[in-house]
């Protein structure tokens, strides 16, 4: 599938910000297999004083920018052409959870692809005793780590109800998992701490799912939305696998990837700091259109 995607993301700030510095991940990756980033552009306003794009630990680029100019107003806007493959998986040969356990030993690298990062505890998920028996409640005997992961992710989206107004980005897995609501970044995190805690390596995804309208409405401009899922190691033979909890669904050509990490503080959209005072108001709209 084709797709021209736009994003504009804006703060307005009540009094302005003398100096801000921030980091912007909002540009969909070129993936082998999985999508094709044909041409991308991301501007700001105010230009920037500085700008310079790098390559983090995870393989992924990011665009840092300075603004020394006093402003009561920052925009993002981003543009690009990516066309997304279908992921497909011919077979279940993902081992079980003993099996996996071996499989991980034996993987020698720690590079950013590494199953080794998406272990353990990540600054945003530490261990949580009532999350890792929500887990362990799941799993039957003589199953697949996939049938595990789908298991859970058909239990996530069964079990809590999706709410904007329940959480906060800064909501902890625990806080969500108590309310039994939120929206699909505290759904991913409950997922992937619940994996984990079964020893199953697990990450978060950012990017754009494209929204279809209801039957005989049209399609709003700006309603389509930045989203989180959730990637998981089955092991060497199948890989990652990258499921949605928040509509218990494999990912396929409406996911489009911007970035992979331990939680979302490795690839926030947006992140920095900035010299000033007062509340801020935030705009986001998204349009992913198919081409063909």
């Amino acid at each position: 599938m084709l797709y021209d995607l736009s994003m504009h993301m804006g703060y307005v700030y009540d009094q302005p910000a003398s100096i801000a510095r921030h980091v912007i991940r909002v540009l969909p990756l070129s993936l082998p297999g999985r999508q094709r980033l044909i041409a991308g552009t991301i501007t700001v306003t105010p230009n920037a004083e500085e700008k310079a794009t790098f390559i983090d630990f995870f393989g992924q680029q990011a665009t840092s920018i300075l603004l020394r100019a006093p402003h009561e107003r920052f925009d993002i806007r981003m543009q690009a052409r990516v066309m997304v493959e279908t992921p497909t998986i011919s077979a279940d040969l993902s081992p079980r959870l003993d099996g996996l356990r071996r499989e991980l030993a034996a993987y020698l690298s720690v590079d950013g692809s590494s199953p080794h990062n998406l272990t353990g505890a990540s600054p945003r998920l530490p261990e949580d005793p009532q999350i890792a028996a929500y887990a362990r409640d799941v799993v039957k005997p003589g199953q697949t780590v996939l049938e595990i992961a789908k298991e859970l992710c058909t239990r996530i989206y069964d079990d809590f109800k999706y709410d904007s107004k329940a959480t906060k980005v800064d909501t902890t897995p625990r806080e969500a998992f108590k309310l039994k609501r939120g929206v699909c970044q505290d759904f991913a995190h409950i997922m992937i701490t619940a994996l984990r805690s079964l020893g199953i390596p697990a990450g978060y995804v950012s990017g754009f799912l494209r929204t279809l309208p209801p039957p005989g409405k049209e399609r709003l401009e700006g309603a389509d939305a930045m989203h989180a899922w959730v990637k998981v190691w089955c092991g060497e033979a199948v890989g990652y696998v990258e499921l949605d909890p928040t509509n218990d669904i494999m990912a396929g050509t409406d996911h489009i990837v911007v970035a992979y990490g331990r939680d979302y503080s490795d690839i926030a959209p947006v992140i920095g700091v900035l010299k000033g005072y007062g509340n801020r108001k935030i705009i986001q709209a998204v349009d992913v259109i198919p081409v063909r």
